[in-house]
């Protein structure tokens, strides 16, 4: 009862549905496949195997969807086997454009991690300089300590005070130079992953892996049930046309059937005044008039009429071009 009473009040997707599920779908094929290109472009560097390994990332995307949408058709019509064989055929191809997203993503992970290493090993090698600075400069204060200790101020300390001096200047101006490198803006994914790293108590490399193989079965994911839906709405908008046709032809010959008026069967005529009728028609007593009949006999000449009929059905009677009876030859 529930499902019947779910499938008369649904209806076919409108245009704003369809428009959203379509694009979903499209958008995430095309980001399969943008990612599935980033593994093969990257298998030879010839521009002729480019070529060649690109179309064949696009063919398998394709394919896979479409495999995808046969084994949905495949399962409506209870055809198990061809449904076994097209989930295998997907489980194949599935497994490849995952390899390819997981190439993909991994290679824009990578880059933003080595964006953000760059940046700290720049900075890291500014805090060498100074700290390098900040050594020396000890060493000079050691040493001017050591001459002040053997009275010979005059002829070593003063130096070392200008190299100090010279020192301190270059320090100043190298963490001015550090400064003035641009912030490196920790984008969301590294922030993320580093996010999870400290939850999870795991390396950065490692959460990447995990995150860029999740990623990479969502997306797969996420198209095969756009693709799913739009099979099973195709499969439901025929089915609903079917019975929109079956009921509108239903009402079309209910319609006709009510114009026509119902045929009315007659009830048949007693033996005896058949057999009277007959008798007085055969003997040449009265002439085959229903209306002489009736006055002789005294019937009614709906009476009379259904003699005459079942007379003629026997073929005692006999109805000549201008509807008038009479009798038949083998009767007469």
């Amino acid at each position: 009862m529930n499902t019947q009473a779910s499938a008369i009040l649904r209806y076919p997707k409108g245009w704003f549905a369809l428009t959203t599920v379509y694009s979903f779908t499209g958008l995430a094929i095309l980001a399969s496949i943008v990612f599935s290109l980033l593994l093969f472009l990257s298998i030879d560097d010839n521009p002729l195997m480019k070529w060649l390994f690109g179309g064949l990332a696009i063919i398998f995307e394709l394919g896979k969807f479409y495999v995808w949408y046969e084994y949905g058709e495949c399962k409506a019509r209870r055809d198990l086997g061809g449904a076994f064989w097209s989930l295998l055929f997907y489980s194949v191809l599935a497994a490849i454009s995952i390899g390819g997203s997981i190439g993909g993503i991994n290679s824009a992970t990578n880059t933003i991690l080595s964006q953000q290493a760059r940046h700290e090993r720049e900075l890291a090698r500014f805090d060498e300089q100074i700290a390098s600075i900040e050594r020396q400069i000890q060493l000079n204060e050691e040493a001017a300590r050591k001459y002040i200790e053997m009275a010979r101020i005059s002829s070593g300390v003063s130096g070392l005070q200008q190299a100090n001096t010279k020192l301190r200047l270059k320090q100043d101006e190298l963490r001015q130079e550090r400064d003035a490198k641009p912030v490196n803006e920790q984008s969301s994914m590294l922030g993320l992953m580093s996010s999870l790293a400290d939850g999870v108590g795991m390396s950065i490399s490692q959460v990447q892996f995990l995150l860029v193989c999740f990623l990479s079965v969502l997306l797969d994911v996420f198209g095969a049930f756009f693709v799913s839906l739009i099979g099973e709405e195709n499969r439901f908008r025929r089915r609903w046309l079917w019975q929109q046709a079956r009921e509108h032809a239903a009402a079309r010959q209910a319609a006709s059937a009510a114009n026509v008026p119902p045929l009315v069967s007659k009830p048949e005529p007693e033996p005896a005044v058949v057999a009277q009728v007959r008798s007085v028609l055969e003997s040449g007593e009265l002439k085959c008039s229903k209306r002489g009949v009736a006055e002789a006999l005294s019937l009614s000449l709906e009476e009379v009429d259904r003699v005459f009929q079942h007379l003629l059905a026997q073929g005692v009677l006999g109805q000549g071009s201008n509807r008038h009876y009479h009798l038949s030859a083998q009767a007469g």
